[in-house]
């Protein structure tokens, strides 16, 4: 196999890698840059081929040596898991000693991705166009979205939300096409027969994909579990204060972000006893704790309220927890950040810095989110001034808050002279308030 063509092989695998000057073999490289001076090659490698490339958190070093051990472990051979449940590809992240250490939610298999390998969506999508998707939400937003609510928590010091970041992942076990596992086995196959090109490849094998990366939290089971029993089984009363901080949190969370996916079963509930584990008798009931855990945020930030076919309800609102009023507590942890106009003006530029870096950022849309966002925040600052409920909250009259055109460009905003409040007023066909 010394030619191919009438080309030499030496040739031919350097115009496989130019890409667009080439046959069928160079449909199965990564495109990079060439240059061929009197039969002497100079290789330059596509950058961006490797996740360690994008992976960079200087201020987290933490969450980085998590990341970093998630790749030393794909390259080791253990591979992401898919997890079953759900309507996208998700995956158990691993550390090379086999422990999960996060959950990663790519892009492109979020559920109405190009390449979800579930295809509940797709026959969704196919067999009832007029209820795809959700219209208040943009498309394949999703990671921005799960990424963007570990902000607002953390912003807000509730810390109801694991950490959540935006990362690049390569694996075998993620959903590829045809073509994307078709450039990898070429990349492999340049580096068995020709080792001095392959090496010259910053990663052989599949592209990275973007995604969030959650951390995971051990010892949560889902809310519904515990709510149950709890009913069965009484709380006693400081844990039962507890859980009522912890709850109150959440609903602060959902309703900035103005989530419209808050089932029982996507938000956990950690309840610890001493001893628990152990084979111990409980010994110190002052001494339980009990935690939530806020995860699947992947549909928020909608561009307007409900208003279509369905309302997107939060489901919490039925629990007895929400017809409590807020505790002072809550109040405290919250209502200075919130009635600032300022605040919430830099919470908006933090997350226009994060939604930006997507290649279908539209920073029209996202001004209207931020509207959005707003309208829930004053919503909130008065029923918490006012001592109101969680139920009581979200029966309160929605409000966008819009950027007013002539004023609010510096960065001390008041909302008076920098934006306009309205009250959106249209109604979805399925209400349920």
């Amino acid at each position: 196999m010394g030619m191919r063509f009438g080309i030499p092989l030496k040739c031919v695998f350097v115009y496989s890698f130019v890409g667009d000057s080439c046959d069928r073999l160079g449909h199965l490289f990564y495109p990079t840059l060439c240059t061929v001076c009197n039969g002497n090659t100079s290789i330059i490698p596509l950058l961006g081929t490797n996740s360690g490339d994008f992976n960079h958190f200087p201020d987290d070093p933490e969450f980085a040596d998590i990341i970093q051990r998630a790749e030393q472990a794909i390259e080791s051979g253990v591979f992401p898991e898919r997890i079953s449940q759900g309507s996208s590809g998700s995956y158990f992240v691993k550390d090379p000693k086999g422990k999960i250490i996060g959950v990663f939610k790519p892009k492109s298999e979020e559920p109405y991705g190009h390449l979800n390998p579930k295809w509940t969506k797709y026959f969704h999508k196919l067999c009832c166009p007029c209820c795809f998707g959700r219209g208040c939400l943009l498309p394949n937003q999703g990671y921005l979205s799960e990424a963007a609510a570990s902000l607002v928590d953390t912003k807000l010091c509730l810390g109801v939300v694991p950490k959540t970041k935006v990362v690049y992942l390569a694996s075998e076990t993620f959903h590829y096409n045809a073509i994307d596992r078709a450039k990898s086995r070429g990349k492999k196959y340049a580096l068995e027969k020709v080792p001095k090109v392959g090496r010259r490849f910053h990663r052989v094998g599949l592209p990275p994909k973007v995604g969030s990366f959650q951390l995971f939290v051990e010892g949560y089971r889902e809310a519904d579990y515990w709510l149950r029993r709890f009913e069965a089984e009484p709380l006693p009363e400081n844990i039962r204060k507890q859980l009522q901080s912890q709850f109150e949190r959440l609903v602060v969370l959902d309703y900035v972000i103005r989530n419209t996916d808050r089932g029982n079963d996507n938000w956990l509930i950690k309840y610890e006893t001493p001893g628990e584990g152990e084979g111990e008798e409980q010994k110190n009931i002052q001494d339980s704790c009990i935690k939530i855990a806020a995860i699947d945020n992947g549909l928020a930030f909608p561009f307007k309220h409900p208003d279509e076919w369905r309302a997107y309800p939060f489901h919490w609102a039925w629990l007895p927890q929400a017809k409590v009023p807020f505790s002072q507590e809550t109040r405290d942890l919250v209502l200075s950040r919130l009635s600032d106009m300022n605040f919430v003006q830099d919470l908006c530029e933090d997350l226009y810095e994060m939604f930006k870096t997507d290649k279908g950022f539209d920073k029209t849309m996202f001004e209207r989110q931020m509207s959005v966002m707003r309208g829930q925040v004053l919503n909130l600052t008065q029923a918490l001034k006012d001592g109101k409920s969680p139920l009581q909250l979200v029966q309160m009259p929605r409000v966008v808050v819009e950027r007013s055109r002539s004023g609010g460009q510096g960065r001390v905003v008041t909302l008076g002279n920098a934006f306009t409040q309205t009250f959106h007023c249209k109604r979805p066909f399925f209400s349920s308030w």
